[in-house]
């Protein structure tokens, strides 16, 4: 298999998907990871994880904490940490896996990360037109305001004095302000009230529309399943499932055993 490092030098063959259940076949992956192995030093977190996912849908990434959710995220946005070793990640025909994250970025995936990282002393609209000083530029700021009501009538207001909900609102709004083929969201569920997150639901339903791939990382597993198309569910990072999600919903031993609800 090939080494990210030395993608160039080795022949890389995939793996067989026939051993994951009900794995679409009914059209070309448009994202599809293979195989990723990862590091935090020493730790091996990420365990051989693959999976796929096609354009414009939805995929809920589950597992109990420390399956290897959040790390698996980073890995596939090619952060620095967790290092990944081996395997690799394709978006739209392009290697991921040969890219730094500034790269990948540009290629189309945006991390919304757990913490959101809204940049203190800049106001929402200054947040936003940050994202955008630089090439691919995604949705106007227009746009973004229709889509987000609440970040034009806060445009002014410094971003980290927003609410919980409306920093999750500005996270991603910022994501759109790129060229992006994939969001990643991590936890963006947390800490929100019920009514918050059902507004949150609707974004990423339109977002959707628009096309947009997205991945989901939730410890609300019901809320998640219930948007999602598929769902991959980890355990000590492996993937354990692979298939709908409305087959986890109905599967209350699956359930049990890995998302201990």
């Amino acid at each position: 298999m090939t080494l990210i490092e030395d993608t160039k030098s080795k022949h890389y063959e995939k793996p067989d998907f026939s051993k994951h259940a009900n794995v679409a076949a009914t059209a070309p992956a448009f994202f599809s990871v293979w195989d990723i192995h990862a590091y935090y030093g020493e730790s091996y977190i990420v365990q051989g994880v693959s999976f796929t996912v096609h354009e414009g849908e939805i995929l809920a990434l589950l597992g109990r904490n420390g399956a290897g959710k959040t790390s698996t995220l980073r890995a596939v946005a090619r952060l620095d940490n967790p290092r990944v070793t081996y395997g690799e990640i394709w978006l739209d025909h392009k290697p991921l896996h040969t890219m730094a994250s500034f790269e990948a970025s540009t290629a189309g995936i945006q991390l919304v990360p757990e913490d959101r990282r809204i940049i203190p002393g800049l106001t929402v609209e200054e947040n936003l037109q940050l994202a955008q000083i630089a090439p691919p530029i995604g949705w106007s700021l227009d746009r973004i305001y229709e889509l987000f009501p609440r970040l034009g009538e806060r445009r002014k207001q410094e971003g980290v004095t927003l609410s919980g909900g409306e920093q999750q609102m500005l996270a991603i709004a910022r994501a759109l302000a790129r060229d992006i083929k994939v969001l990643l969201l991590d936890e963006p569920y947390e800490g929100l009230a019920p009514v918050i997150v059902d507004e949150i639901e609707k974004t990423l339903n339109i977002i959707k529309e628009q096309g947009i791939t997205t991945v989901i990382v939730e410890q609300n597993a019901i809320r998640a399943l219930m948007l999602a198309d598929r769902a991959v569910i980890l355990d000590t990072g492996t993937v354990v499932f692979d298939g709908t999600a409305q087959e986890v919903l109905d599967n209350e031993e699956l359930r049990a055993e890995y998302l201990a609800i």
